[in-house]
């Protein structure tokens, strides 16, 4: 082995661990994504019980998403990004919708 081979190893080491820990880092959204089969009632009582946030704030949510076609409902690290996506995506469908067959889109973005 040489000394050249050495040196650019501990670098290459390096740079590795950054692009890792750099994937890991937040702060960490989740994005609620727009459909045509959940009413505002099912996205208003959704996040209020998944989020744990006002009704107020909830209906701020639900207008965006509508208007914008997406939300970012929560932000902050991953594990707890982590869960709320799962019980978004785990909430069913709108009783209200004939057409709703599951649970609204949400995504983990960083």
């Amino acid at each position: 082995m040489n000394a050249y081979a050495n040196s650019a190893q501990p670098d290459t080491i390096e740079e590795t661990e950054v692009i890792i820990k750099r994937s890991f880092d937040g702060p960490w959204k989740v994005v609620l994504w727009d459909d045509d089969h959940h009413t505002y009632d099912y996205v208003i009582e959704m996040l209020m019980a998944v989020c744990n946030i006002s009704l107020e704030k909830a209906f701020f949510h639900a207008v965006e998403v509508d208007t914008q076609k997406k939300t970012i409902v929560f932000t902050g690290e991953l594990e707890h990004a982590e869960f709320i996506h799962e019980k978004i995506i785990g909430y069913g469908p709108d009783p209200r919708m004939t057409t709703s067959k599951g649970s609204m889109t949400a995504t983990l973005e960083n």
